[in-house]
Protein backbone atom coordinates (compact mmCIF):
# COMPACT_ATOMS: atom_id res chain seq x y z
CA UNK A 1 0.00 0.00 0.00
CA UNK A 2 0.92 3.49 -0.91
CA UNK A 3 2.63 5.67 1.98
CA UNK A 4 3.42 9.47 2.15
CA UNK A 5 4.53 11.29 -1.27
CA UNK A 6 6.04 8.84 -4.31
CA UNK A 7 9.14 9.19 -4.78
CA UNK A 8 10.91 8.03 -7.74
CA UNK A 9 14.34 6.84 -7.78
CA UNK A 10 15.82 6.84 -11.50
CA UNK A 11 18.64 3.86 -11.83
CA UNK A 12 20.80 2.04 -14.17
CA UNK A 13 21.75 -1.25 -13.31
CA UNK A 14 23.32 -0.25 -10.14
CA UNK A 15 20.66 0.17 -7.56
CA UNK A 16 20.82 2.84 -4.46
CA UNK A 17 22.05 1.17 -1.01
CA UNK A 18 18.48 -0.33 0.43
CA UNK A 19 19.74 0.44 3.93
CA UNK A 20 20.66 4.10 3.04
CA UNK A 21 17.11 4.65 1.54
CA UNK A 22 15.35 3.61 4.63
CA UNK A 23 15.27 6.73 5.63
CA UNK A 24 13.44 7.41 2.92
CA UNK A 25 11.17 4.55 2.52
CA UNK A 26 9.63 4.67 6.17
CA UNK A 27 8.38 8.29 5.11
CA UNK A 28 7.31 7.83 1.44
CA UNK A 29 6.14 4.91 -1.39
CA UNK A 30 9.77 4.56 -3.57
CA UNK A 31 9.32 3.44 -7.00
CA UNK A 32 12.71 2.50 -8.75
CA UNK A 33 12.95 2.36 -12.30
CA UNK A 34 15.24 2.26 -15.55
CA UNK A 35 15.18 4.53 -18.26
CA UNK A 36 13.06 2.75 -20.30
CA UNK A 37 10.23 2.34 -17.58
CA UNK A 38 10.52 6.25 -16.42
CA UNK A 39 7.39 7.65 -17.97
CA UNK A 40 5.11 4.85 -16.33
CA UNK A 41 6.95 5.54 -13.02
CA UNK A 42 6.31 9.41 -13.28
CA UNK A 43 2.58 9.97 -13.05
CA UNK A 44 1.24 10.92 -9.44
CA UNK A 45 5.20 10.98 -8.08
CA UNK A 46 6.34 14.29 -6.33
CA UNK A 47 10.08 13.81 -6.00
CA UNK A 48 12.31 12.50 -8.39
CA UNK A 49 15.81 11.29 -7.43
CA UNK A 50 18.44 10.59 -10.43
CA UNK A 51 20.57 8.45 -9.35
CA UNK A 52 21.84 7.65 -12.43
CA UNK A 53 22.94 11.02 -13.40
CA UNK A 54 24.00 10.09 -16.70
CA UNK A 55 21.14 8.79 -18.31
CA UNK A 56 19.60 11.82 -20.95
CA UNK A 57 15.97 9.78 -20.44
CA UNK A 58 13.98 12.56 -18.33
CA UNK A 59 12.89 15.00 -21.52
CA UNK A 60 11.80 12.46 -23.26
CA UNK A 61 9.32 11.05 -19.65
CA UNK A 62 8.55 14.41 -19.20
CA UNK A 63 5.24 14.49 -20.27
CA UNK A 64 4.45 11.61 -17.44
CA UNK A 65 5.39 14.35 -14.49
CA UNK A 66 2.09 15.70 -13.46
CA UNK A 67 2.84 16.35 -9.81
CA UNK A 68 6.38 16.67 -9.65
CA UNK A 69 7.78 19.01 -7.41
CA UNK A 70 11.22 18.25 -7.02
CA UNK A 71 14.37 16.81 -9.22
CA UNK A 72 17.67 16.07 -7.54
CA UNK A 73 20.64 14.93 -9.56
CA UNK A 74 22.79 12.12 -8.16
CA UNK A 75 25.42 14.49 -9.54
CA UNK A 76 27.37 18.22 -9.46
CA UNK A 77 26.56 18.31 -13.22
CA UNK A 78 22.78 19.74 -13.95
CA UNK A 79 22.89 19.74 -17.51
CA UNK A 80 20.64 16.11 -18.58
CA UNK A 81 17.82 18.26 -16.69
CA UNK A 82 18.33 21.54 -18.22
CA UNK A 83 15.87 20.73 -20.77
CA UNK A 84 13.57 23.70 -22.00
CA UNK A 85 10.05 22.50 -20.20
CA UNK A 86 11.86 21.54 -16.98
CA UNK A 87 13.37 25.11 -16.88
CA UNK A 88 10.32 26.48 -17.67
CA UNK A 89 8.44 24.76 -14.64
CA UNK A 90 8.30 25.41 -11.17
CA UNK A 91 10.00 22.32 -10.61
CA UNK A 92 13.20 22.64 -7.65
CA UNK A 93 16.54 20.67 -9.08
CA UNK A 94 19.02 19.88 -6.72
CA UNK A 95 22.04 18.50 -7.03
CA UNK A 96 24.79 16.13 -4.85
CA UNK A 97 27.60 19.29 -4.44
CA UNK A 98 30.34 18.67 -2.53
CA UNK A 99 30.79 14.73 -2.86
CA UNK A 100 33.34 14.39 -5.47
CA UNK A 101 34.80 17.82 -4.81
CA UNK A 102 38.24 16.25 -2.94
CA UNK A 103 38.48 13.42 -5.45
CA UNK A 104 38.44 15.74 -8.69
CA UNK A 105 40.97 17.86 -7.11
CA UNK A 106 43.55 14.38 -6.00
CA UNK A 107 42.94 13.34 -9.59
CA UNK A 108 43.92 16.66 -11.27
CA UNK A 109 46.75 16.96 -9.26
CA UNK A 110 47.76 13.33 -9.79
CA UNK A 111 47.35 13.92 -14.14
CA UNK A 112 49.74 17.25 -13.66
CA UNK A 113 52.18 15.27 -11.75
CA UNK A 114 52.36 12.82 -13.88
CA UNK A 115 53.07 15.00 -16.76
CA UNK A 116 55.80 17.28 -14.88
CA UNK A 117 57.62 13.48 -13.85
CA UNK A 118 56.55 11.81 -17.24
CA UNK A 119 54.99 8.72 -15.11
CA UNK A 120 54.13 7.47 -18.57
CA UNK A 121 57.41 7.67 -20.13
CA UNK A 122 58.89 5.83 -17.10
CA UNK A 123 56.35 3.07 -17.64
CA UNK A 124 57.34 2.73 -21.01
CA UNK A 125 60.67 2.57 -20.19
CA UNK A 126 60.30 -0.07 -18.02
CA UNK A 127 58.26 -2.36 -19.56
CA UNK A 128 61.04 -1.71 -22.34
CA UNK A 129 63.61 -3.35 -19.48
CA UNK A 130 65.66 -0.05 -20.30
CA UNK A 131 67.73 2.27 -17.74
CA UNK A 132 67.67 5.82 -19.13
CA UNK A 133 68.33 8.79 -17.02
CA UNK A 134 66.28 11.83 -17.56
CA UNK A 135 65.34 14.84 -15.83
CA UNK A 136 61.88 16.49 -14.78
CA UNK A 137 60.00 19.33 -14.40
CA UNK A 138 58.75 20.75 -11.04
CA UNK A 139 55.33 21.84 -10.93
CA UNK A 140 56.17 24.36 -7.86
CA UNK A 141 56.33 27.80 -9.44
CA UNK A 142 54.01 26.93 -12.49
CA UNK A 143 50.85 28.86 -13.42
CA UNK A 144 47.44 26.81 -13.21
CA UNK A 145 44.68 28.66 -15.09
CA UNK A 146 41.08 27.04 -13.28
CA UNK A 147 38.25 27.75 -15.64
CA UNK A 148 35.13 26.83 -13.54
CA UNK A 149 34.63 28.89 -9.91
CA UNK A 150 32.58 26.39 -8.56
CA UNK A 151 33.16 23.77 -5.39
CA UNK A 152 35.11 21.74 -7.07
CA UNK A 153 37.54 24.25 -8.89
CA UNK A 154 38.03 26.00 -5.47
CA UNK A 155 38.89 22.39 -3.86
CA UNK A 156 41.15 21.72 -6.84
CA UNK A 157 42.93 25.54 -6.63
CA UNK A 158 43.84 24.72 -2.49
CA UNK A 159 45.61 21.37 -3.61
CA UNK A 160 47.42 22.76 -6.45
CA UNK A 161 48.04 25.88 -4.12
CA UNK A 162 49.77 23.71 -1.67
CA UNK A 163 51.74 21.68 -4.40
CA UNK A 164 53.83 25.50 -5.26
CA UNK A 165 51.77 26.41 -7.96
CA UNK A 166 50.27 29.75 -8.88
CA UNK A 167 46.59 29.44 -9.10
CA UNK A 168 44.57 31.77 -11.82
CA UNK A 169 40.78 31.32 -12.26
CA UNK A 170 38.47 32.12 -15.41
CA UNK A 171 34.80 32.89 -13.90
CA UNK A 172 31.71 34.84 -14.61
CA UNK A 173 32.61 37.86 -12.76
CA UNK A 174 35.69 39.14 -12.07
CA UNK A 175 37.80 39.26 -8.72
CA UNK A 176 40.95 40.96 -7.88
CA UNK A 177 41.45 39.12 -4.75
CA UNK A 178 39.84 35.79 -3.93
CA UNK A 179 41.30 33.27 -1.21
CA UNK A 180 41.30 30.21 -3.27
CA UNK A 181 41.65 31.32 -6.87
CA UNK A 182 43.91 34.49 -6.58
CA UNK A 183 42.49 36.39 -9.17
CA UNK A 184 39.03 35.85 -11.21
CA UNK A 185 39.04 36.74 -14.76
CA UNK A 186 36.76 36.82 -17.67
CA UNK A 187 38.80 36.83 -20.67
CA UNK A 188 39.62 33.24 -21.46
CA UNK A 189 42.08 33.38 -24.14
CA UNK A 190 44.22 36.08 -22.18
CA UNK A 191 44.10 34.00 -19.70
CA UNK A 192 45.30 31.12 -21.53
CA UNK A 193 48.57 32.41 -22.79
CA UNK A 194 49.35 32.67 -19.08
CA UNK A 195 48.94 29.19 -18.36
CA UNK A 196 51.07 26.04 -18.07
CA UNK A 197 48.28 24.05 -17.31
CA UNK A 198 44.88 24.92 -17.87
CA UNK A 199 41.98 22.72 -15.86
CA UNK A 200 38.49 22.92 -16.92
CA UNK A 201 36.14 22.05 -14.81
CA UNK A 202 33.34 24.80 -15.80
CA UNK A 203 29.43 23.83 -16.19
CA UNK A 204 27.84 23.07 -19.38
CA UNK A 205 25.58 25.40 -19.93
CA UNK A 206 24.61 27.34 -23.71
CA UNK A 207 27.56 29.39 -22.90
CA UNK A 208 30.28 27.60 -22.45
CA UNK A 209 29.24 24.62 -24.63
CA UNK A 210 32.53 24.21 -27.02
CA UNK A 211 34.39 26.98 -25.35
CA UNK A 212 37.85 25.39 -25.75
CA UNK A 213 38.02 25.64 -29.70
CA UNK A 214 41.00 25.95 -32.00
CA UNK A 215 41.12 29.46 -31.11
CA UNK A 216 41.37 28.94 -27.33
CA UNK A 217 44.22 26.17 -28.40
CA UNK A 218 46.14 28.59 -29.86
CA UNK A 219 46.30 30.68 -27.51
CA UNK A 220 47.66 28.19 -24.83
CA UNK A 221 51.68 28.16 -24.55
CA UNK A 222 52.91 25.04 -26.75
CA UNK A 223 54.01 23.27 -23.56
CA UNK A 224 50.78 23.85 -21.73
CA UNK A 225 49.26 20.56 -20.94
CA UNK A 226 45.01 20.64 -20.91
CA UNK A 227 43.29 18.79 -18.08
CA UNK A 228 38.98 18.14 -18.68
CA UNK A 229 37.32 17.08 -15.87
CA UNK A 230 33.87 19.11 -16.84
CA UNK A 231 32.16 17.85 -19.58
CA UNK A 232 33.45 16.63 -23.06
CA UNK A 233 31.26 19.22 -24.59
CA UNK A 234 33.37 21.77 -23.61
CA UNK A 235 35.83 20.91 -26.09
CA UNK A 236 35.50 20.77 -29.99
CA UNK A 237 37.41 17.40 -30.10
CA UNK A 238 38.57 18.10 -33.46
CA UNK A 239 40.18 20.60 -32.39
CA UNK A 240 41.32 19.35 -29.40
CA UNK A 241 42.98 16.55 -31.93
CA UNK A 242 44.54 18.73 -34.16
CA UNK A 243 46.02 20.83 -31.54
CA UNK A 244 47.87 17.74 -29.66
CA UNK A 245 48.57 16.44 -33.28
CA UNK A 246 50.45 19.89 -34.59
CA UNK A 247 52.00 20.50 -30.74
CA UNK A 248 49.73 23.79 -30.53
CA UNK A 249 49.47 22.53 -27.11
CA UNK A 250 51.61 19.67 -25.25
CA UNK A 251 49.62 17.28 -24.06
CA UNK A 252 45.99 16.81 -22.15
CA UNK A 253 44.43 14.34 -19.55
CA UNK A 254 40.81 13.41 -20.50
CA UNK A 255 38.72 12.12 -17.88
CA UNK A 256 35.40 13.44 -20.04
CA UNK A 257 35.09 13.17 -23.83
CA UNK A 258 32.48 13.79 -26.49
CA UNK A 259 31.27 11.58 -27.41
CA UNK A 260 30.74 9.43 -24.35
CA UNK A 261 31.78 6.73 -24.42
CA UNK A 262 34.65 7.70 -26.81
CA UNK A 263 34.84 4.79 -29.50
CA UNK A 264 37.39 2.82 -29.63
CA UNK A 265 38.64 4.09 -33.44
CA UNK A 266 38.82 7.46 -32.08
CA UNK A 267 41.95 9.44 -32.81
CA UNK A 268 42.22 10.29 -29.01
CA UNK A 269 43.03 6.88 -28.59
CA UNK A 270 46.06 6.42 -30.55
CA UNK A 271 48.25 10.09 -29.52
CA UNK A 272 51.47 9.79 -27.34
CA UNK A 273 50.89 12.73 -25.13
CA UNK A 274 46.94 12.34 -24.67
CA UNK A 275 45.76 10.20 -20.85
CA UNK A 276 42.01 9.17 -21.24
CA UNK A 277 40.01 7.68 -17.94
CA UNK A 278 36.34 6.90 -18.32
CA UNK A 279 34.62 9.60 -16.29
CA UNK A 280 35.54 8.28 -13.11
CA UNK A 281 38.05 10.83 -12.05
CA UNK A 282 35.28 11.47 -9.20
CA UNK A 283 34.38 8.25 -7.98
CA UNK A 284 36.44 6.98 -4.91
CA UNK A 285 35.17 3.97 -3.13
CA UNK A 286 32.01 4.41 -1.38
CA UNK A 287 30.58 7.76 -3.45
CA UNK A 288 27.74 6.06 -4.49
CA UNK A 289 26.81 5.50 -0.71
CA UNK A 290 27.61 9.15 -0.25
CA UNK A 291 25.24 10.39 -3.24
CA UNK A 292 21.98 8.25 -1.55
CA UNK A 293 23.10 10.04 2.03
CA UNK A 294 23.31 13.36 0.37
CA UNK A 295 19.46 13.20 -1.13
CA UNK A 296 18.55 11.47 2.11
CA UNK A 297 19.57 14.65 4.09
CA UNK A 298 17.72 16.66 1.56
CA UNK A 299 14.29 14.47 1.83
CA UNK A 300 14.55 14.83 5.65
CA UNK A 301 14.57 18.73 4.40
CA UNK A 302 11.52 18.67 2.16
CA UNK A 303 9.66 16.73 4.38
CA UNK A 304 10.09 19.07 7.15
CA UNK A 305 9.60 22.09 5.01
CA UNK A 306 12.82 23.50 5.60
CA UNK A 307 14.59 24.88 2.54
CA UNK A 308 16.35 22.62 0.21
CA UNK A 309 20.47 22.20 0.12
CA UNK A 310 22.05 22.96 -3.50
CA UNK A 311 19.26 24.59 -5.64
CA UNK A 312 20.21 25.02 -9.05
CA UNK A 313 19.54 28.32 -10.29
CA UNK A 314 17.68 26.90 -13.95
CA UNK A 315 18.52 30.09 -15.38
CA UNK A 316 21.82 29.73 -15.05
CA UNK A 317 22.33 25.62 -15.10
CA UNK A 318 24.27 25.39 -11.40
CA UNK A 319 24.06 25.88 -7.93
CA UNK A 320 25.26 29.77 -7.54
CA UNK A 321 28.44 30.39 -5.44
Amino acid sequence: MEQGPIVVVLHSDSVPDAERMDRVAGRATLRYTEAPGLADALPGAEVLFVYDFRTRALPGAWHAADRLRWVHMGSTGVDPAMFPELRASDVVVTNTRGVFDAAIAEYVLGQILGFAKDLSGSLLLQQRHEWRHRENERVAGATALIVGTGSIGRHIARLLRAAGMSVRAVGRRARASDPDFGEIATDLHAELARADYVVAIAPLTDQTRNMFDAAAFAAMKPHARFVNVGRGELVVTDDLVAALRTGSIAAAALDVVDPEPLPADHPLWELPNVRITPHNSGDFIGWRTEIVDVFAENFDNWIAGRPLDNVVDKRLGYVPG
